[in-house]
């Protein structure tokens, strides 16, 4: 079996696994089924993360398996167990973990980027990560639930309700998945995207779609909104141009939820924030209770996985579905760790 491990910038390499030692007290040894990819580990293979990363880098945290093996200690789990992982380690002992925000603890390890991740056969974790998984789930569309808990997180954030209209700036995977997520609580949704591919594939999921270079995008959304402005505005994209005209788009005391990785700081209309009394949150990755809900959105079929997965490749190619993926025209792509695809 194989490893997919980042190297250096734009450079995975692909090696036979070592024997992977049995899991430690307290932790799990998972077979690993597959494994997705998505915009952070773009920035890790970009060198955009080499501060943080050590290398080689074993990376890779979306993921589904099976427990393979016990650590002494650990009960309440059984070996062929299907699972996922939320990927997260903190210490319980900082200032955030001791307010009860463990999630975004100030020391936190997320595994598969500040420790070893899922691209490889048999996979270490604490047990304290596992995440339960329904018998018959399939295990390439459970690799969905990662980023779906990203979603759930995002959409609970904003504190969204039935009835109300929310606009996502962005139509990639996780736009895409806060769409669904949001349409599923019985919100209205209208996507913000350039690209006319993706455009067509949020428009075949049902959403309303929106190009901002064919009309006025504030315009637009107060013409949607009866002139009111959107309850919930997402900025997913990422893009400097999109943060400074989000907080256009939002109505009288809305919300506007930062969900993009922003790599440097951007300029924001606080004219409008002050005018209109609005909201400003952070949405960083998720808690327990948002992937428990993910996983019962996957396997009820509320998250269409199937639609969502352009293709699934083996390990080996691993360097060449990330350069598929950085071109944009891919939605969600599945490494098949296994080699059952």
């Amino acid at each position: 079996m194989l490893t997919a491990s980042y190297v250096r910038n734009r450079t995975i390499e692909i090696a036979e696994a070592e024997t992977t030692p049995p899991p430690p007290p307290g932790s799990v040894q998972i077979a690993v089924s597959h494994v997705g990819l998505c915009g952070t580990d773009l920035h890790i293979f970009h060198g955009s993360m080499d501060a943080r990363v050590g290398t080689p880098l074993v990376f890779g945290h979306e993921m589904s398996g099976e427990i393979a093996a016990l650590g002494d200690g650990v009960s309440g789990w059984s070996v062929g167990d299907p699972v996922t992982v939320m990927p997260l380690d903190w210490d319980g002992t900082c200032p955030a973990c001791l307010a009860g925000n463990e999630h975004i603890c100030q020391n936190l390890d997320f595994i598969g980027i500040d420790s070893p991740g899922a691209l490889q056969p048999l996979w270490n974790v604490p047990a304290s990560t596992l995440v339960a998984l329904p018998a018959g789930i399939r295990l390439d569309h459970a690799a969905l639930v990662e980023p779906v808990a990203v979603a759930v997180h995002d959409v609970r954030r904003a504190e969204l309700k039935a009835g109300e209209k929310a606009v996502v700036i962005g139509g990639g995977p996780i736009g895409v998945l806060i769409a669904t997520v949001a349409r599923s609580i019985g919100a209205e949704v209208a996507v913000i995207e350039l690209d006319g591919g993706r455009r067509e594939q949020v428009a075949a999921l049902g959403f309303t779609t929106v190009d901002p270079r064919a009309v006025d995008q504030t315009a637009w959304v107060e013409e949607w909104t009866g002139g009111v402005g959107a309850d919930v505005v997402f900025e997913v994209s990422g893009a400097a141009a999109a943060v400074l005209g989000a907080t256009a788009l939002a109505k009288v005391r809305g919300t506007l939820v930062v969900v993009a990785i922003h790599p440097t700081p951007r300029e924001i209309d606080l004219q409008r924030v002050f005018w209109r009394e609005l909201t400003i949150r952070g949405a960083r990755v998720y808690q327990r209770t948002d992937f428990e809900r993910a996983v019962e959105l996957v396997a009820d079929g509320t998250v269409p996985a199937e639609v969502l997965i352009t293709s699934r490749v083996p390990l080996a190619e691993t360097q060449a579905a990330l350069e598929e993926l950085e071109s944009g025209r891919a939605m969600k792509i599945l490494v098949d760790v296994a080699g059952k695809a």
